[in-house]
């Protein structure tokens, strides 16, 4: 299949190309620089100049498809046109930046989902665009059956789902991947996690708010690219995916994870003090955002990618290569280290056979370890030896 994909070397966006040529598809990406075109070919998809406001260029491209992944999302100030990026600082009052930027990054998005998805009308050829778990209601496990809430942290968003529920009725192949708060993975930089971290260094303090019951999902970027593919291959008109690996990490949990790394104390602020802690953030870090995911009916199973809490242990840890180009690896007694800054253990590689995950299992308990880590990717034995040892939580902070 001919794929075009918007966002193509972003986070998942470049996760997604390398899955999609792993498959077989021919891949274009949609390039806003000669760096960003260099990427693509040197993964080997064609790259297409321009970004999501070239609308002509957006056209082309999906005319010369039989499908399209669209990632692309402006998450940055600087991600803007010149003229959109003056319009946002010189629109208004200063406060009122963020809420401009916001609008101009939607506007941007569905003009980009309409004018691809109206080069698809009628054809039942397949869209899938990005959607985040945010704008689900708030404190209930919300399905992928289940509209989005209105009124959720998320909801400015709400846009782009409507838009491809419109394409949906008009005989494009219309599917919507809705991510969760953390998708992490090497190079990720625009993150929630990485501003999370930015702000604990800042501050000097890792921070959440009052009890912090919350929940965030969180998937790693080579999963979600492969359920992106799922979707573009065989999803449905008008569905939504849940890209969730871990349904229900305690947010607590997260601070106290950056906290320590960092090694900055962890602290609880009140409701009142969330503006001043996390800026825009705020709205976001409080909500309690549980998602679960039918994978199993579709082939899909986002597992745990269990690697390093910090850049220092990743040196130490064999890191992981992109998916499709890992190479199995057995798991021996040299592959183990204890983490100094961390203070835990860590298993380097995940298991690779029955003897092995039995080997996994004793070190486990051994050392009487709350965290196990695994790399470069989880298996699906390494998903049994998960069901069999308790008291564990998995991580994947390679995002440090």
């Amino acid at each position: 299949m001919r794929v075009f994909v918007t966002g193509a070397t972003g986070l998942i966006g470049l996760a997604v190309v390398n899955d999609l040529i792993a498959a077989g598809h021919q891949v274009t990406g949609l390039a806003r620089s000669d760096a960003s075109a260099k990427k693509l070919t040197d993964a080997g998809a064609k790259a297409l100049r321009g970004d999501i406001e070239d609308l002509d260029v957006l056209r082309n491209g999906a005319a010369a498809a039989d499908g399209v992944i669209h990632t692309a999302f402006y998450h940055q100030i600087s991600h803007l046109p010149l003229g959109t990026r003056l319009g946002v600082f010189l629109g208004g009052l200063p406060p009122g930046i963020v809420n401009r930027f916001m609008k101009a990054a939607l506007q941007a998005d569905r003009r980009a989902l309409e004018t691809m998805g109206g080069v698809f009308l009628g054809t039942d050829r397949p869209l899938v665009g990005t959607f985040g778990t945010m704008a689900m209601k708030p404190g209930t496990v919300a399905t992928e059956d289940q509209p989005y809430d209105p009124r959720s942290a998320g909801a400015q968003r709400g846009a782009t789902e409507a838009t491809m529920h419109k394409l949906a009725s008009q005989g494009v192949r219309a599917s919507i991947v809705r991510l969760p708060p953390v998708v992490h993975g090497e190079n990720d930089h625009n993150g929630f996690m990485p501003l999370l971290i930015k702000i604990a260094r800042k501050k000097k303090e890792s921070a959440y708010i009052g009890q912090s019951h919350n929940r965030w999902g969180a998937v790693h970027k080579l999963d979600a690219a492969r359920l992106f593919r799922l979707a573009l291959e065989n999803g449905s008109a008008g569905a939504a995916y849940h890209a969730v690996a871990e349904e229900g990490i305690p947010f607590r949990e997260i601070a106290q994870a950056i906290g320590t790394t960092l090694k900055v104390p962890v602290v609880s602020k009140a409701p009142t003090e969330a503006a001043k802690q996390f800026s825009f953030l705020a709205s976001f870090v409080a909500v309690d955002n549980p998602c679960p995911a039918r994978r199993r009916s579709r082939g899909w199973d986002g597992s745990p990618h269990i690697l390093a809490c910090s850049r220092t242990c990743n040196k130490a840890a064999t890191s992981a290569p992109e998916y499709g180009k890992a190479r199995p690896m057995a798991l021996r007694p040299a592959d183990r280290f204890r983490s100094r800054r961390i203070g835990i253990r860590w298993l380097t590689t995940a298991p690779a056979n029955d003897v092995q995950q039995s080997a996994s299992i004793r070190t486990i308990r051994r050392h009487s370890c709350s965290y196990v880590l695994f790399t470069p990717r989880s298996t699906l034995r390494s998903q049994r030896l998960l069901e069999q040892v308790r008291k564990v939580r998995f991580y994947d902070l390679d995002w440090m």
